[in-house]
């Protein structure tokens, strides 16, 4: 793990900076990178990727979510969503029931196969984010969640 997080901090440093922002560009894509990497190390050997982990995240937070409500909050298009939700479905990881309301409309939620899955790759995430937090301090992490809510608001 050291190895990998080494290399990543090596090829950073090696791009030339073409814009006084460019720093900050490059820790949010190596920080994201870092963030993810044991998670999705995970995921690949249940034979799932990252948007897979999206949609589970976001149906384990919002159960019984309709599918075009996912796509909004995904910022995906239905072709996009497609083949992950998919994969999920016939895996079993997810459930796919009719809305009794709109009878167009499928509502989906995690079965408790993908409960273990969303979580324990979810744990990995938390897990990177909880130490960096407590090596930079309350400031530090103040700071941070300030800054990702205001590039958060923007869109």
């Amino acid at each position: 793990m050291a190895k990998t997080s080494q290399a990543a901090g090596l090829h950073r440093a090696s791009l030339a900076k073409l814009d006084d922002l460019d720093a900050a560009l490059e820790l949010m894509y190596y920080g994201w990178r870092g963030m993810t990497l044991e998670a999705d190390a995970y995921l690949a050997k249940q034979g799932l990727s990252r948007p897979h982990h999206r949609i589970l995240y976001v149906v384990a937070r919002r159960p019984d979510i309709a599918i075009g409500s996912l796509i909004d909050i995904l910022g995906i298009s239905k072709q996009a969503l497609n083949r992950p939700l998919n994969l999920l479905l016939e895996r079993k990881l997810l459930t796919s029931k009719r809305s009794p309301e709109q009878h167009r409309s499928k509502l989906l939620r995690l079965t408790a196969a993908g409960q273990r899955i969303e979580q324990r790759a979810s744990h990995r995430e938390r897990k990177v984010l909880r130490e960096a937090f407590d090596r930079v301090g309350a400031p530090g992490a103040a700071g941070w969640m300030g800054v990702m809510e205001a590039i958060a608001d923007s869109n």
